[in-house]
This record gives structure tokens, C-alpha cells and sequence, in this order.
């Protein structure tokens, strides 16, 4: 493991939030069970928790913790699992035990297994999913490279992971993993 992506997994480790490279942006992301990280990366991003998060990870294991895979059907897991690891978010049913912080509003919350190999590297090291949301502030546009991420956030971030986006135009579909209902195309 490199220097770098030591200092990205010491630094969720210790409740900060980065910067990373997904699919398409960059994005900010935070340990998902550290309430006061959560809040951190909220009011980075200028985002309401009543939104609710996305949590992205290496697999499918490391999201079980947060949803409640028993209220999806053989034919709605299908779905999903031809999609995953990919540019793909789900929602699906939330757990009793997941914290408002991630779900918001909601009893369900967003979850993508990503294909891209420094996300799942990441979430790999550091053993579990992470908080998703894109790199800038609300209603601005998402960094696309380090160099777009800009000063002001910059100054907000512990650290933020040298890569490369997947190539991908938009950010990722979102999905209800329940009806298959579009909520935000790609």
C-alpha cells in the first residue's frame, strides 16, 4: 500500500473526510458509522441530512450491515447483482439499526458497489463502505480531477486521494431497487 492511500485510510480512521475518484467524479466521502464525520462532510458539502447519503463499497458484504437484504424478492436481488460492481446506486430498504445521519428522511438508503479499483481498494483497507457524495457543494458542479476541487473545499478535506475518474460522463443512475424506478438517470 502506498504512502498516500496509507494517509487517505489513516485519516477516515480518525473521523476526517477526503477526497477520492469514482466512476465519473471525485467524491467526498467519510466513515459512515462516525456520526461527528458524517456531520463533518454535510456541512462541507452545504448538504441537509434530511437528503440522506450514499454509502459505495468493494462488495456487497460490507453493505449488509446498513440494508435489509430480506425485503427484496429473488427477481429485485437479480437486478442489482447484474449491475454490481458498477456505475450503479440502489435504493434499497434500510436496516431498523442504520442511523438517520445516512438515511435522512427515509427508510431506505442508497448504495452502489463500485467497480472502480481505488474505490475498492479503499473501502477494502479500510474494511467497510464509505459515505459517497460528490466532490463540491451543493448545487455547484462535481470535480472531475484534483486540480477542480478548488481551494475553499480543499481547505476542508484531511486528505485527498491522487487518481484518475473512471471515464464515465455522469455521475451514477439511482435506482429503486424495490420497482426498478429511475430517481436519478446517469
Amino acid at each position: 500500500m502506498s504512502n498516500e492511500f496509507e494517509q487517505a485510510v489513516a485519516a477516515l480512521r480518525a473521523g476526517g473526510v477526503i477526497a477520492y475518484a469514482t466512476e465519473a467524479v471525485f467524491g467526498l466521502g467519510c466513515d459512515p458509522d462516525n456520526r461527528a464525520a458524517v456531520q463533518r462532510l454535510l456541512a462541507i458539502k452545504q448538504r441537509p441530512v434530511e437528503k440522506g447519503l450514499i454509502l459505495i463499497a468493494a462488495d456487497v458484504s460490507q453493505l449488509e450491515h446498513y440494508i435489509d437484504l430480506s425485503q427484496l424478492n429473488s427477481e429485485q436481488m437479480a437486478r442489482v447483482d447484474a449491475s454490481w460492481p458498477g456505475p450503479f446506486t440502489w435504493v434499497m430498504p434500510a436496516r431498523a439499526s442504520t442511523p438517520a445521519w445516512l438515511t435522512g428522511r427515509f427508510d431506505t438508503l442508497a448504495v452502489r458497489v463500485s467497480g472502480h479499483p481505488q474505490v475498492q481498494a479503499l473501502c477494502r483497507a479500510f474494511g467497510k463502505p464509505l459515505v459517497s457524495t460528490s466532490a463540491n457543494l451543493t448545487g455547484e458542479e462535481p470535480a472531475r480531477s484534483v486540480a477542480q476541487i478548488g481551494q475553499a473545499l480543499a481547505a476542508q478535506l484531511a486528505h485527498i486521494q491522487v487518481g484518475e475518474v473512471g471515464g464515465l460522463s455522469n455521475p451514477s443512475e439511482i435506482k429503486d431497487a424495490r420497482s426498478g424506478a429511475v430517481i436519478r438517470p446517469s
